[in-house]
């Protein structure tokens, strides 16, 4: 079988193991083995369609797209292997006037990003496709360069490129069992002997589920029945001079692009319709699948080959000569898992492709870096293996694929919830009590209130491109905030205690911020070697070397890894405890924050005796808390850190106590808004692997001339001393009924010069407010621009941040006699 050693196995011969081999392989590494138990392509590999599109709805896989084309475009030339690809370009085709809006909405999203896309009218589309019934279509939305490859030449080029730079194919060859030994290094039995490795990749496609079982691990994946048809040679077809471009018609839901002289099509059917292949989940895949097919079903897409008739009246006249129905595996929320695992060592995985064809260079390229470089090259935070934990089940995992299968082409709206297997067994101490008067969001695997009811509200789920149903309740709870008192349900933080001899050690090393003192609270940041923003954790030093840690929902299992990594690599004496599930955390925050917590507690809350960013344990109605003053609302608040089982009878305790000043509760819109008026950023939008900390404006936590010398500190240094190319800003808009979010084109002069990361209203300016990044010398107070919202560029102004002062700030002045405490100064 050749090597017993190798620095990196791959296990799984699809287009995305090989495409990592090529990439690790000609990036220099040595030693790279791939492992494939029947032959390359088997699996869903070889009778995929092959699309290839620039087009994402999200942001950051637009450059996973991106790479791949380019690659796809010079990988014959350069492997000497014919990868059929053709490129006739692409059209998604709107025949309702909210797809137009979501295509609009789409356009602010791509205009900052180099990938060429137009928003085209029907006569263009009519001419780029001359066969299409003209009387659905409003609108198209255009991709030159997109098209189809042949997966098959694609991974066999992709594979003679690995071998030329040394990387080891080897088929067939079962990967039986794998042990982790005790140094990080792994075991590979195979029949034909055992390799050990630095670090295993799991790219095994359907049968990932299975390798994962060999660790322990349950991987949520699912294999479900994709089918497509092929016509016969259609006259009309024959006819054109040049290849049709790929159309998705997105009301029909399904795909249709020339094969040959015919066409092919591939539709996504409803939830209810589609197919889910469950067996394999619970029984494993059948020992000898490999290059085989499920059997075909046409009823079961029948209305979708109607649409298509009815679309592309051509195929009326057509004979099927080919249904393809073949295994795809689908993640809960269709996009793969890539990168390393929380809780194993050295296991790394790229798993879960819906579309692994068009996704295959571009993750084989950003693995590859990754593995090297000892960080991703650029944010990929939707695509964290570690967004799933122990509440992905294999009945969410089912409901979710089902959904998302199903929910293929439906409008993308912002702020879009899905609601499918839910609630799952994560769900805070209130959730039974609240779930009736609010409308709850998901955020991994909890539910939390996003904004609440009240009788006369239009309540529900009502998404739009403009402003919508909880436009007016989010003012609402705002102003309940902010001259009142509000409670909001802070439960999905993530949470981690550490303790022991090194836990200083270890903070002050991973930390650009200084370790905070017993009974002290900061807020703290934690940098890649590159000096990116990979993670923001309140810290608080409770006891003497015990600490608490607590990250927003979504990145708990994230940030718990880059730790622990941190203390396998520097041998640190500590010990992490995942707190997460265990404590619920309920926010109490505005001017009468205090008074009725008082009534509570013994302890003085006074600002003398409990002052802002000190944390201590106390009693409230004789429950145990850690309570911590801070409150990402900007006004005088504090967040109490409890058991789960107390959550119910401390929020009791809470309103009953408050009912005089008028307490009520508020959700995570209200908590956006303010944020966003006191200049708060968010990891994620604001700062994330793509951003340093000085670009972002975190100087304040960011302490160059502490002695230790955190992770990224060398770094960050040279970006202070080179100078930054662009800087965060605060803007206020002049908008109509629609609020910037996030991620839209901010231009100047007729060009595209930076985007936007987060938006809202806001409720004390009345009108919408945005933090964007641009060029430094387009970053000035005072500087005129325009963002671009649903096809309209809407006049902004770079204001001094932030627009309303926060509580400490407030007070601080107050004492000093030059304000009267105005909230919105």
């Amino acid at each position: 079988m050749g090597k017993d050693r190798a620095d990196t196995v791959i296990i799984g011969g699809g287009c995305v193991g090989v495409s990592l081999a090529y990439h690790l392989s000609r990036a220099g590494l040595k030693d790279v083995v791939l492992l494939e138990k029947s032959e390359l392509t088997a699996g869903s590999t070889w009778h995929a369609a092959g699309l290839t599109t620039y087009f994402h709805p999200g942001i950051n896989l637009k450059k996973i797209h991106s790479y791949s084309i380019k690659l796809y475009e010079k990988l014959e030339e350069e492997t000497g292997q014919a990868v059929g690809f053709h490129q006739p370009g692409s059209i998604r085709i709107a025949s309702t006037p909210t797809r137009v809006d979501e295509f609009k909405y789409q356009m602010t999203r791509a205009g900052w990003h180099p990938t060429e896309q137009y928003l085209i009218t029907p006569e263009k589309v009519q001419e780029l496709f001359p066969l299409l019934n003209m009387d659905m279509v409003l609108a198209g939305l255009y991709n030159p360069g997109d098209g189809h490859i042949d997966p098959y030449s694609l991974t066999m080029a992709l594979a003679a490129g690995a071998r030329k730079y040394g990387a080891q194919l080897n088929y067939p060859v079962q990967v039986t069992n794998l042990n982790s030994r005790s140094d990080g290094t792994w075991e590979v039995e195979t029949p034909l002997g055992l390799i050990r490795a630095n670090r295993i990749v799991n790219t095994a496609g359907f049968w990932a589920r299975d390798i994962g079982k060999m660790i322990g691990m349950q991987h949520p994946l699912i294999p479900v029945h994709h089918q497509y048809v092929v016509t016969s040679t259609i006259p009309e077809v024959k006819a054109l001079k040049t290849e049709l471009p790929v159309i998705r018609d997105l009301e029909g839901s399904y795909y249709l692009r020339q094969e040959r002289d015919g066409l092919l099509f591939g539709p996504y059917e409803s939830e209810e319709k589609m197919k889910l292949q469950d067996s394999w989940v619970t029984n494993g895949v059948p020992p000898g699948f490999g290059k085989e097919l499920f059997e075909s079903d046409l009823d079961r897409i029948m209305e979708h080959v109607e649409a298509a008739m009815e679309m592309v009246p051509v195929l009326k006249k057509a004979d099927i000569v080919n249904t393809v129905a073949g295994p795809i595996t689908y993640s809960p929320d269709i996009l793969p898992m890539v990168g390393p695992h929380q809780g194993v060592r050295n296991y790394w995985v790229a798993i879960g492709f819906g579309y692994g064809i068009i996704h295959a260079g571009g993750i084989g390229k950003y693995l590859s870096d990754w593995i090297l470089e000892g960080e991703p090259p650029f944010d990929l935070i939707e695509l964290d293996p570690n967004r799933y934990g122990k509440w992905t089940t294999t009945e969410y995992t089912a409901a979710k694929a089902r959904e998302s299968y199903g929910f293929n082409n439906v409008v993308g709206y912002p702020k879009e919830e899905r609601f499918a297997g839910r609630p799952t067994e994560r769900t805070s101490g209130l959730y039974d009590l609240l779930k009736s008067e609010c409308s709850m969001g998901f955020h991994a695997g909890w539910e939390q209130p996003h904004w609440f009811y009240k009788p006369g509200d239009e309540i529900g789920y009502k998404p739009s491109f403009r402003r919508t149903n909880w436009f007016e309740p989010v003012g609402r709870e705002y102003k309940q905030v902010m001259e009142k008192v509000g409670v909001i349900d802070l439960s999905p933080f993530g949470k981690f205690k550490v303790k022991g001899a090194d836990s200083v050690k270890l903070l002050d090393h991973l930390f650009a911020n200084v370790v905070p003192k017993v009974g002290s609270t900061n807020i703290s940041h934690m940098l890649t070697p590159r000096g990116k923003v990979y993670a923001e954790l309140t810290v608080s030093q409770l006891y003497p070397g015990e600490f608490m840690l607590v990250t927003g929902s979504g990145s708990e299992l994230h940030d718990l890894r880059w730790i622990e990594e941190e203390v396998m690599r520097g041998g640190y004496k500590v010990e992490i405890e995942n707190m997460t599930d265990e404590m619920g955390v309920l926010g109490v925050a505005g001017p009468y924050a205090r008074q009725v917590l008082q009534k509570l507690t013994n302890e003085d809350l006074s600002d003398g005796s409990f002052k802002f960013l000190q944390s201590r344990h106390l009693k409230l109605y004789d429950i145990a808390v850690t309570a911590i003053r801070i409150s990402y609302t900007g006004e005088l608040g504090w967040e109490l850190y409890h058991r789960k089982e107390d959550s119910v009878a401390l929020y009791r305790a809470i309103m009953e106590a408050g009912q005089k000043e008028g307490i009520d509760n508020f959700g995570t819109y209200a908590l956006n808004a303010l944020r966003l008026e006191k200049g708060f950023r968010a990891w994620g939008a604001e700062m994330n692997c793509d951003t340093n900390p000085l670009e972002a404006g975190l100087d304040y936590f960011v302490k160059l001339n502490k002695p230790a010398d955190f992770t990224g500190k060398q770094a960050l240094k040279q970006i202070k001393e080179k100078g930054l190319k662009r800087q965060l800003v605060y803007l206020t808009l002049e908008t109509d009924n629609v609020d910037p979010e996030g991620n839209e084109s901010v231009w100047h002069n007729g060009k595209v010069i930076g985007n936007t990361t987060s938006g809202s209203f806001s409720y004390s300016a009345q009108q919408s407010l945005a933090f964007a990044y641009v060029p430094i010398e387009l970053s000035k107070v005072g500087q005129k621009l325009e963002v671009e919202l649903l096809g309209k560029k809407y006049p902004a102004t770079i204001i001094q941040e932030p627009l309303v002062m926060t509580e400490p700030t407030r007070m601080r002045l107050q004492r000093k006699g030059n304000i009267e405490g105005k909230p919105n100064c």
